[in-house]
């Protein structure tokens, strides 16, 4: 007999498994170009305005919340801290990718957020990034270049860190209050992630 832990998660709540992944090493580059059209710039200093609207074109299918619950100071202290790098991808004047890369740690990177907007899914531009993500991070003097993923976010996800040179090595169950019913994201975001109200 298999042993199974089911866990009650709380109505209004939503679960997941979060995935956390490592890269010892520079991984081999896997060659792309961002698509016709597209460019990756550096936003320095970015408007925390301009971020969470970025953070929710990418995000919203996912039900990213964590930067949305933030004050406009608490979330500039981060976006402005000389050790965060943030990144887009701009096409035709509009950021349809992000990628922020933390040093706060000493001898490690993290990728904190990465993704791109839907209509970019499918192109080149995740992998464009990715690359330059990899050859940033190990730019600096860093033992360590990180990441998590969950269940919450496309099922490609793992692969395409996997692809990228990550190595899962440990993973955790979370649940929290549902962002939509906390009026952080729009009730109908990501229809496949069941809402249940309390």
């Amino acid at each position: 007999m298999t042993d199974i832990t089911v866990l009650p998660v709380p109505p209004g709540h939503v679960a997941c498994v979060i995935t956390h992944m490592q890269m010892l090493e520079r991984a081999p580059i896997r060659p792309a170009t961002p698509p016709e059209g597209a460019r990756i710039e550096r936003v320095e200093r970015p408007d925390p305005d301009w971020y969470r609207a970025l953070f929710r074109r990418v995000g919203e299918a996912y039900i990213w919340s964590s930067r949305l619950e933030m004050s406009d100071a608490d979330l500039t202290a981060i976006l402005h801290d000389p050790e965060v790098q943030v990144h887009a991808l701009m096409v035709d004047g509009q950021a349809e990718g992000l990628m922020e890369l933390d040093f706060r740690t000493m001898g490690e990177c993290e990728l904190k957020f990465f993704g791109v907007s839907g209509p970019m899914i499918g192109t080149t531009a995740a992998r464009a990034l990715m690359n330059l993500a990899v050859i940033l991070a190990w730019s600096r003097p860093i033992t360590r270049f990180w990441v998590h993923t969950c269940t919450f976010d496309d099922q490609k996800a793992v692969p395409f860190y996997m692809r990228s040179g990550f190595v899962p090595y440990a993973r955790e169950f979370e649940h929290q209050p549902d962002p939509r019913l906390k009026g952080l994201i729009p009730e109908h975001c990501a229809p496949q992630i069941p809402l249940v109200r309390p």
